[in-house]
C-alpha cells in the first residue's frame, strides 16, 4: 500500500503561509490538506478560496480541499479555480450528495466525502462510483489539536472493506483518509485498520522552532518510519 502524509495547514503559522506550505512538502510531505470552516456547519471560521489560489504557486504537490460549510454546492467551483485538486464534503452539508459529487468531478478535481465520528458510512453506498476518496474524521471537526478518537479504528475497518469490495468487483481505487489526533506513537495502528492518506496538523506544523526551515524533517521522516514496517 501506498501511504500519503497530508499536513493540515490548519496548524501552520498563517504569518508565513506559503513559506510553511513550501517547506513542508521539501521536507517530504505528500499533499497540502486545507480545512475549511465556516462558522456555521462546525463553530469556527478559517479561509476561503483566495488563501488557496495564493498558495497554489508555492507548490505543485496536491492541495486536499476539506469543506466543513453548509451549504456546500456554491463554493466548489471557486476552490477549484483557485487550485484545488481534492474537494472532500460532509454528507450532512449537501442537499444531493450525488449531485455535488459530479459537480466537483466536472469542476476538474477529485471529489470524496467526509464521516463525522458519529455520522454512518452508509452515505456512501450509493455512490462509490463517484467517489475518489473517504476521509474518516477521528475528532469532532472545527477545531485542531484535538485528541484521537479510538471508535474511529472500527470505522476506518468498515470503511476499508467496503472500498477493498468496490475494487474488487470494478477495479477502480479510492483512497481512505484519516484526520484528527493522528501522531508518530499512533500511525501504525491507524494504517493497520485500513488508512492509506494522514492528515497530521500540529504533529507537523508544532514541531521544532519556527526559524528553522528544516525542522519539519524529523517528525515526517518519524512517520514515515512507523508506517515503514506495516
Amino acid at each position: 500500500m501506498t501511504f500519503r502524509i497530508a499536513p493540515s495547514i490548519l496548524s501552520a503559522n498563517f504569518a508565513k503561509l506559503g513559506e510553511e506550505v513550501a517547506n513542508v512538502i521539501a521536507s517530504g510531505a505528500d499533499w497540502i490538506h486545507f480545512d475549511v470552516m465556516d462558522n456555521h456547519y462546525v463553530p469556527n471560521l478559517t479561509i476561503g478560496p483566495l488563501v488557496c489560489e495564493a498558495i497554489r504557486p508555492c507548490t505543485t504537490a496536491p492541495i486536499d480541499v476539506h469543506l466543513m460549510v453548509k451549504p456546500v454546492d456554491r463554493i466548489v467551483p471557486d476552490f477549484a479555480k483557485a487550485g484545488a485538486n481534492i474537494i472532500t464534503f460532509h454528507p450532512e452539508a449537501s442537499e444531493h450528495i450525488d449531485r455535488t459529487l459530479g459537480l466537483i468531478r466536472d469542476s476538474g478535481c477529485q471529489a470524496g466525502l467526509v464521516f463525522n465520528p458519529a455520522t454512518p458510512l452508509n452515505w456512501m453506498d450509493h455512490v462509490m462510483d463517484k467517489l475518489d476518496i473517504v476521509l474518516v474524521m477521528s475528532v469532532n471537526p472545527g477545531f485542531g489539536g484535538q485528541s484521537f478518537i479510538p471508535g474511529a479504528l472500527d470505522k476506518l475497518r468498515e470503511a476499508r472493506a467496503k472500498i477493498d469490495a468496490y475494487t474488487a468487483r470494478t477495479g477502480r481505487q479510492i483512497l481512505l483518509e484519516i484526520d484528527g489526533g493522528v501522531k508518530v506513537d499512533n500511525i501504525a495502528e491507524i494504517a493497520r485498520a485500513g488508512a492509506d492518506t494522514f492528515v497530521a496538523g500540529s504533529a507537523v506544523f508544532g514541531a521544532g522552532k519556527d526559524s528553522d526551515p528544516q525542522r519539519y524533517n524529523s517528525v515526517l521522516a518519524n512517520l514515515r518510519s512507523a508506517l515503514a514496517g506495516i
